[in-house]
């Protein structure tokens, strides 16, 4: 039991929220693979086929890169800010069963896997799109899977929140997410199940700066709310571009 959640043994980095992970390891944070794309790819690839070259790995604890220029940088490989993908992996605890909320929003192409089920497509170019599924997740250990890929220059976003059965919208964060340090503590299975729910008919029509609004309350500035592209400093194409 013990090798299927690392544990956190000291203070690991917190990697800022415009920032895709960091290269020092995080042993119980989500594990980015990188690699390079070709130029005009629509679709996410298919890391395990595709001839696409993994070039290095990165770790975070959440994903929480606002929409923004593609100038802000990707860390780890600054001399490239489009046709790349990172493929991230890892598991996280569920110490209170119940109905989950995922909202992936990105830009471009985004899905989400939880234990191995697909849950959110979200993938083509297209600019800033927000997508939601729900689940009900049982107690104990599953795992997790979002693919990503950025295709042309000018906006980057990519963020993954979560709302639980107490309804409140937050960024997904695995330290919340992680088993008690006794194992001896665990009182649910190391693999657990999940059913795939209807959303409610407000979080089927959540929007964009909705959900910033949720993940931000209170900011007088508004700082992470998107009025418009030209607030965020870039361009992106208002339309959904899908195919090989």
């Amino acid at each position: 039991m013990g090798a299927m959640f690392a544990q956190q043994t000291g203070d690991e980095p917190t990697p800022s929220g415009a920032a895709f992970g960091t290269t020092v390891v995080i042993p119980a944070g989500l594990r980015g693979s990188i690699y390079l794309i070709p130029k005009d790819t629509t679709v996410l690839p298919d890391f395990e086929r595709d001839k696409v070259q993994r070039v290095g790995e990165i770790w975070t604890n959440e994903l929480n890169i606002q929409p923004r220029h593609w100038r802000a940088g990707f860390p780890g490989l600054m001399e490239r800010f489009e046709w790349f993908a990172v493929d991230y992996s890892g598991r996280f605890w569920i110490a209170n069963p119940g109905r989950y909320t995922f909202a992936l929003l990105s830009d471009d192409g985004s899905r989400l896997f939880l234990d191995d089920t697909p849950l959110i497509d979200n993938d083509c170019q297209h600019p800033p799109d927000l997508r939601v599924a729900a689940v009900q997740l049982a107690g104990g250990g599953h795992r997790m899977r979002v693919s990503y890929f950025q295709g042309p220059r000018d906006c980057l976003a990519l963020v993954l929140a979560v709302a639980g059965p107490d309804r409140k919208w937050r960024i997904f964060d695995v330290r919340e997410f992680k088993p008690p340090p006794n194992p001896e503590d665990w009182h649910f299975p190391t693999n657990s199940s999940l059913a795939i729910v209807p959303v409610t008919p407000d979080e089927a029509s959540l929007t964009i700066n909705e959900l910033t609004r949720h993940l931000s309350p209170g900011d007088p500035d508004e700082k992470f709310r998107i009025k418009s592209k030209a607030d965020r400093g870039c361009r992106a194409a208002a339309i959904r571009v899908c195919g090989q």
